[in-house]
């Protein structure tokens, strides 16, 4: 043989063979422990978790805006048709799942109270739960007050101003009826909402008792019910008991004007202590007392009161009247003394006013007294996930 005896050998190709897929198992890990952990999970336990991930994706549906709008829009329809049909039964069913659906994982309150608690265990009940044929019982108005008064009993809570069941928030509901919405007596404020506020009347009694089979406190809406008949122009009434208000109101000085929140408070009322308010001759004292414009009354030897033509001015009155006490007390603590103290004229400062300024020109609304702060609060809310939406709480 020569070195040319292969010259015209003709070689074949290698046959064509389709290129190799990727697998799954090709990018498994073997020695994963991830993988190991899996391969070994017991199959009642991995039905399990494949079951809480389907619960993960229907609560997120069930959860959303557009669900909850358009099921609501459903339901008026079918109580349009008739109120007894099969298919309205169902859908309310749903309603009520919905109302009690709760995330699983909430972020911690910024501050204590029951609500606080409530949200790290998965337990919240939502502001606005008037759902289906308990929305269109009542008219818009009174639907947002409720959801708006709900609101506030849940803020009173998270900021610690809340005392077991007892002290109330009210709201006249009604000029022309004389209707009040309350707290039913028993709750705490952390389970308050929108549907479970009682409606009475001026002498307490109930006219609507709402979702709950409890009742009021007559002797506690007694100061109220003297404040909204000498004030008609009051809308929104709160009374609550701080550590820090009751402390100023036992001291014969009274507030000092050594804040700035202090000076916003205009003209404060005084009245003595003459035991549980069920008096009808301590009633006329209390108007007398408090005046035909007075916006704070600090009770002596008890707590403090602020009235407001709205829910929001009566936020902001309360606000700044606990947070002017919280600043004397601590401010007397390492002073010494009211002596050693520097005081503030108020003759010098003007009151804030009426309204924000609003700019020639700007789109922007004008704010009355509160609105701008109670309406951060109410997102402060929404990003709590203390309503679960921002329509929830009835606000926006």
């Amino acid at each position: 043989m020569n070195g040319d005896s292969g010259a015209g050998v003709v070689t074949a190709l290698p046959p064509t063979t389709a290129p190799h897929k990727e697998r799954y198992f090709d990018r498994v890990d073997e020695s994963s422990l991830e993988y190991r952990r899996e391969r070994n999970m017991a199959p009642d336990l991995r039905q399990d978790f494949n079951m809480m991930e389907q619960r993960k994706r229907v609560s997120m549906i069930l959860q959303s805006p557009a669900f909850c709008d358009e099921l609501d829009t459903m339901i008026h329809d079918q109580l349009k048709r008739g109120k007894t049909p099969t298919s309205l039964l169902a859908l309310q069913q749903i309603a009520d799942f919905m109302t009690t659906t709760i995330p699983t994982m909430y972020p911690a309150a910024p501050q204590g109270g029951m609500a606080a608690l409530n949200m790290s265990l998965g337990m919240v009940t939502p502001v606005n739960d008037l759902r289906g044929s308990d929305s269109i019982s009542y008219e818009k108005g009174e639907k947002l007050l409720r959801c708006k008064l709900a609101a506030f009993y849940r803020l009173t809570d998270l900021f610690g101003w809340s005392q077991l069941i007892y002290n109330h928030l009210t709201v006249r509901v009604n000029s022309d009826q004389e209707r009040f919405i309350i707290v039913p007596f028993g709750l705490l404020y952390s389970e308050v909402s929108a549907s479970s506020l009682v409606k009475i009347n001026m002498q307490g009694e109930i006219v609507d008792r709402g979702s709950t089979n409890l009742g009021v406190n007559q002797a506690g809406f007694t100061l109220h019910s003297a404040i909204y008949a000498a004030r008609p122009d009051v809308k929104c009434i709160v009374h609550v008991h701080t550590p820090a208000g009751a402390a100023v109101s036992a001291m014969k000085c009274g507030l000092l004007p050594i804040s700035p929140e202090a000076l916003t408070l205009g003209e404060v009322a005084y009245h003595d202590y003459h035991g549980i308010i069920i008096d009808k001759e301590e009633n006329v004292l209390i108007q007398k007392n408090l005046g035909p414009t007075s916006k704070v009354l600090i009770l002596r030897n008890h707590g403090l009161v602020s009235v407001g033509e709205t829910v929001e001015e009566a936020f902001y009155y309360i606000h700044n009247l606990v947070t002017a006490c919280e600043i004397q007390v601590r401010t007397l603590a390492s002073a010494g003394g009211p002596g050693n103290l520097v005081m503030l004229d108020p003759a010098k400062y003007k009151s804030r006013p009426r309204c924000s300024v609003h700019v020639e020109g700007s789109t922007h609304p004008k704010w009355l007294v509160g609105e701008q702060e109670f309406e951060a609060y109410m997102r402060m809310l929404d990003n709590l996930v203390l309503s679960g939406r921002r329509g929830d709480r009835g606000v926006a």
